[in-house]
């Protein structure tokens, strides 16, 4: 990717370029989904925060054309469109100079807003509008020393056409798969021979931990960065778990994902960690991590129906067999080192667009 050279931008107060709102708290019970074409967003990272569109009173609804900040989780979204938002003390940002009211300038401007405050917060920190007024962050700066949003709006415009050739390009790559054909497959548990034992975790608060001489990750109930979310100081007396064990986050928004680990880490609450009864090549632990978070994602929900008390009982999930029914790890790693030459193929082609 280019760089972009950062040494003309200027430091500028949130609260300097935005107007800023407190988003009402339209609680999730009170709303009938895919009842109307009013956006119900929440502080969901997917789907652009939108959860549902629903049908609701005039004084429910916010003015479109804004950033909106995800209170618990500092998710940030452009909407264009008027909208309605959950509880989660969501914060609105409008340009108070109408030349940045765009698109593309927001756009811009939300990438810098996650580099300059995402090593700030983390998931549950329940920002709120008082504690992120007087927040700052780097933007261009014209010959005045004003925000230059026409160099964000030449920039972003310029970007989006890129990604729209880029995506093109994906969607007719697309078109050469093929939907896995499940019948014949079975359904295992986690814990099944020849899969996992389960241990629960670390449980520990991040908030509680330490970064003097940080050398051991921290994994919590993240969807990117393999679940890391910071690099925290050894525990004297609590060995970290090791590199190649697998974590399954059991609730919250990012429910279901699961990763495998590059180096040593403790966990946080509701983390559990998955420890392979055998010596998994790479590329089989990469399959079940794919499988266990399809059947996460597609039969349990945040918030309601997590796997927390599931996941030593009841969970399962489904893996190609053999002709005497036992998993097939020749099948799923053939697969998956098949998928992962494919997807460098393919990125090597999007690389060579930039």
């Amino acid at each position: 990717m280019r760089k972009i050279d950062t040494s003309a931008w200027r430091r500028y107060r949130l609260s300097d370029v935005f107007r800023m709102a407190n988003t009402k708290s339209i609680v999730q019970k009170d709303i009938v989904p895919d009842s109307g074409i009013i956006p119900y967003v929440t502080a969901q990272a997917g789907n652009n925060g939108v959860m549902t569109y629903v049908s609701c009173p005039d004084t429910w609804v916010e003015d479109g054309n804004c950033i909106m900040i995800g209170g618990k989780t500092l998710t940030f979204s452009y909407q264009a469109a008027p909208f309605c938002s959950n509880d989660s003390h969501n914060i609105a940002l409008y340009a108070k100079n109408a030349v940045g009211a765009t698109e593309p300038c927001y756009l811009f401007v939300i990438a810098a807003l996650k580099a300059a405050m995402s090593s700030r917060y983390s998931w549950g920190d329940s920002i709120s509008m008082e504690r992120m007024k007087d927040e700052t962050f780097f933007l261009p700066a014209d010959a005045n020393g004003n925000p230059d949003w026409a160099y964000m709006e030449s920039y972003m415009c310029k970007m989006m056409r890129e990604s729209e050739a880029g995506l093109e390009n994906l969607r007719q790559a697309n078109d050469a798969k093929h939907s896995l054909d499940l019948s014949g497959w079975k359904r295992f548990h986690l814990y099944d021979d020849g899969l996992f034992d389960i241990d629960m975790g670390t449980k520990l608060d991040k908030a509680k931990m330490t970064e003097i001489n940080p050398e051991v990750n921290f994994v919590g109930r993240a969807n990117s960065s393999n679940g890391i979310t910071a690099r925290v100081d050894r525990i004297d007396g609590l060995e970290p778990y090791q590199p190649g064990y697998m974590t399954l986050s059991l609730g919250g928004e990012y429910l279901g994902s699961c990763f495998i680990q590059p180096d040593v880490f403790y966990t946080s609450q509701n983390v559990v960690v998955l420890i392979p009864k055998w010596d998994m090549p790479f590329s089989i632990k990469q399959f079940l991590s794919t499988m266990i978070f399809r059947e996460s994602r597609t039969y349990y929900k945040a918030f309601l129906d997590e796997l927390n008390r599931h996941i030593k009982r009841d969970f399962s999930f489904y893996l190609p067999v053999t002709s005497q029914g036992e998993p097939d790890w020749q099948y799923m790693d053939a697969r998956m080192r098949s998928e992962m030459s494919y997807a460098q193929t393919v990125v090597s082609e999007l690389a060579c667009m930039i």
